[in-house]
């Protein structure tokens, strides 16, 4: 190899390892809470929402210990950049997440059937909505509702079923957490 020719393959690789090594540097330099907004997390649920940054910001309250009021809301941010926003609501009845009423939450509705739980929910491309029962001392129902950010996720569809899971692991945990007896 003439030592031109070696020079260059050093210099490509030198170049090359640099740049493996600025990539490894970027990713998730944030750590995932094991609980938020009142609740445990599960990161497995989370993690589709989630995105390369440097931190991780939990705002606003629980959503379980909201006092007087009736509802309880939190965001979960990376880098000042929404990812989930969760919200309780305490609740008198259930409400159907189908009813016109609640229209302007969703893209494309869909009932979401099968629930692990008693309850209705709704589905759509950023947002889910769950009512049921809680019979417990804070509450006789409860609301719960997740949104992401509507760009996060992959493809409409995968978001979606993120979304549910999301929801589906999110409702029992706000249940526990409430002492809901139904």
């Amino acid at each position: 190899m003439t030592k031109v020719l070696r020079h260059t393959a050093v210099s490509a690789l030198t170049a090359w390892l640099a740049l493996s090594l600025t990539a490894c540097g970027s990713g998730r330099e944030y750590t995932v809470p094991k609980e938020a907004c009142g609740v445990p997390l599960n990161e497995k649920t989370l993690d589709p929402f989630l995105f390369d940054g440097k931190k991780l910001r939990v705002t606003g309250g629980s959503v379980i210990e909201t006092g007087t009021n009736i509802q309880g809301a939190c965001r979960i941010g990376v880098d000042g950049k929404l990812v989930v926003h969760l919200r309780v609501d305490k609740a008198d009845k259930l409400y159907d997440p189908m009813d016109k009423l609640y229209a302007f939450r969703f893209t494309n509705r869909e009932k979401m059937k099968d629930l692990p739980f008693a309850g209705l929910g709704a589905l759509g491309d950023a947002t889910s909505m769950v009512s049921t029962g809680c019979s417990g001392p804070k509450a006789d129902s409860l609301i719960a509702i997740v949104s992401v950010d509507g760009q996060a996720g992959g493809d409409v569809a995968e978001r979606r079923k993120d979304i549910k899971a999301f929801i589906l692991d999110f409702v029992p945990k706000v249940k526990k957490a409430l002492r809901c007896t139904a």
